[in-house]
């Protein structure tokens, strides 16, 4: 072997890792609703969970991709960390589709019918249909696709590139003396180990193993403690996506060591037992690309099948070696895993969200509650919320920006501007429940009282304004089109009373009635309880313009307050329920 067949191998290597690479995060993109499909069947059901670690690994072609998600689920609490044990066992079995296909390219027979299904014969074919994607459509779909298909046709091109630099070792004794050290099962789970542990992926590491095979000089007896070892490196992506996240993605990350470890520490035994007494001659044979898949499977399943029984062990065995500590806030769990799958990372903003339009809402109705009688409780809930808001509108914004940095779809892309206007509608909310209770603390600090009048017009538009906000907070968090529809007319029948009120308080204050302190602070009140009405308004908008995937936001409410009967209905209806004593 000199130095060119050298260079190959280094070149073939390069294109390989990078193939993978390429076609992985392409069809992690290509499957991204799929993928938020998978998610929402997991269960505490071990087989569901199972299936869905299989079925992702199989997508997107790595292992350590699926468990770096499963960290990061549980870091943002879109996962338990039961849940997540079986998603792990359930990747270590769909990571072995990989090998499968890279046998392919072992294939040795005359029949042209067999040589078709030779990567070196369609191979060309798919690159020449991924480029066609890639440079001339247009949709990001497509152009997905032709990357996933650039990337299986490097990927093959590097193994093709591989096995041919290293064909000239099969006569080479220095090469197949390296391999009779291997034999020796604790070395061969070293080797297979660190070798993945290097390039951080068991699909790669195994198509490494599959390449130096084609030189016959690879036994069963070495190859099988190397696949086993390679379980084991694996683990180190795992790990390294788990500093700096909470107490239970750690745990999840070392769960994928534990099992992978004892999983390995079993069967190895078995294997040298078996090797000890029976001796099996099968051992010292050549082993080829299809057999290497074979075992890398046969090895897999064995060890869930060992493991998954003792799934409620493994959860105890990591709470006990990383105990519980302080777990971090909601709003400080958005992680930047997530970033790579922009429809989950999607989801988990969802579900702050949904928290923050919570702490909106409840911020505003104690906040009303305030004008009846304001305590310093009372105050400093109100407060405490409001700043929860400002948190959350901060940390969903600044991470919304950085997905949208990634390469995402169109769809995802609407989804990301739709969040960005609503934390701003759901923050300015807050914003003017403190204000109406600061108008709450100065009546009571200045002991101003509304004559009865007022009081009772104020009430009629208090109980308008906490519909208002009822239905908004439903809309979004349920995203529930009939109350989204019902927003806008009360919108605009608040906005009449506001102007009603105000007209009748300059009445009473031009007849001596109510004093001017009094109006000035029922101006501030009419003024933010209107704004309040309207940010409801845009969040509702919002919801009915991600239902026709459109931003909208003014032209669609303006057509639905002149054209839909059903708008005029809820309009009347709501004047009359809101109507004020004469």
């Amino acid at each position: 072997m000199d130095i060119f067949a050298v260079l190959n191998l280094i070149g073939g290597l390069c294109l390989f890792l990078f193939g993978m690479s390429l076609m992985g995060h392409a069809l992690e993109r290509r499957a991204g609703n799929g993928l938020r499909t998978l998610l929402g069947r997991l269960t505490t059901n071990k087989w569901a969970g199972l299936l869905t670690g299989l079925g992702i690994t199989a997508i997107i072609q790595s292992s350590s991709a699926t468990t770096v998600m499963a960290v990061g689920f549980v870091n943002s609490g879109l996962m338990s960390l039961g849940q997540s044990i079986n998603v792990i066992m359930g990747a270590n079995i769909g990571t072995t589709v990989t090998a499968w296909v890279l046998s392919l390219a072992g294939i040795d027979s005359g029949n042209m019918f067999v040589q078709l299904f030779k990567p070196s014969s369609f191979t060309p074919i798919l690159a020449l249909i991924g480029i066609i994607f890639y440079m001339f459509c247009k949709d990001d779909r497509k152009k997905d696709t032709g990357t996933i298909l650039l990337g299986f046709a490097t990927l093959m091109f590097g193994m093709e590139t591989m096995s041919g630099s290293v064909a000239g070792l099969r006569d080479v004794p220095e090469f197949g003396q390296l391999f009779v050290m291997f034999t020796n099962p604790v070395l061969g789970v070293a080797a297979g180990a660190l070798l993945t542990a290097v390039i951080q992926s068991s699909s790669a590491s195994v198509g490494i193993l599959q390449a130096l095979a084609a030189t016959g000089q690879v036994s069963y007896g070495a190859a099988v403690p190397i696949i086993m070892g390679q379980n084991i490196g694996t683990c180190v992506t795992a790990l390294i996506s788990s500093v700096g996240a909470n107490k239970n993605a750690k745990r999840t990350a070392l769960v994928h060591l534990c099992f992978n470890v004892l999983g390995t520490a079993v069967w190895l035994i078995v294997f040298c037992i078996i090797r000890s007494i029976l001796k099996p001659a099968f051992f010292g044979e050549a082993a080829s690309m299809l057999g290497i898949a074979v075992a890398h499977s046969l090895f897999n399943v064995a060890c869930t099948i060992l493991m998954l029984p003792l799934g409620g062990v493994l959860e105890r065995l990591v709470c006990i070696l990383i105990p519980d500590g302080k777990q971090p806030a909601q709003e400080e769990m958005l992680d930047e895993r997530l970033l790579a799958t922009p429809t989950l990372a999607l989801e988990r903003c969802r579900l702050l969200m949904e928290e923050m339009s919570d702490c909106t809402k409840t911020a505003l109705l104690k906040s009303l509650d305030s004008i009846e009688g304001c305590t310093p409780e009372l105050a400093d809930e109100i407060r405490r919320l409001e700043a929860k808001t400002d948190r959350c509108e901060d940390i969903i914004g600044t991470y919304l920006v950085k997905l949208s940095a990634h390469h995402i779809s169109e769809a995802d892309s609407l989804t990301a501007a739709e969040y960005l206007k609503l934390i701003g509608d759901l923050e300015r909310i807050a914003d003017h429940s403190v204000n109406i209770l600061e108008s709450a603390e100065e009546m009571q600090q200045k002991g101003i009282i509304f004559s009865d009048a007022a009081k009772s017009e104020l009430k009629t538009l208090l109980d308008a304004v906490r519909e208002t906000v009822q239905f908004a907070d439903t809309a979004f968090c349920k995203h529930d089109l009939k109350a989204a529809a019902q927003v806008e007319p009360l919108e605009q029948v608040v906005d009449e009373l506001k102007d009603t009120l105000r007209t009748r308080h300059i009445q009473r204050l031009q007849s001596g009635v109510c004093s001017i302190d009094a109006g000035f602070v029922l101006s501030d009140l009419l003024t933010n309880l209107e704004r309040v009405s309207d940010h409801c308004s845009n969040i509702a908008g919002c919801v009915l313009d991600a239902e026709d995937r459109n931003l909208n936001l003014h032209e669609s409410l303006s057509a639905y307050r002149k054209s839909s009967e059903d708008f005029k209905q809820a309009f009347n209806s709501y004047r009359t329920k809101y109507a004020l004593q004469a």
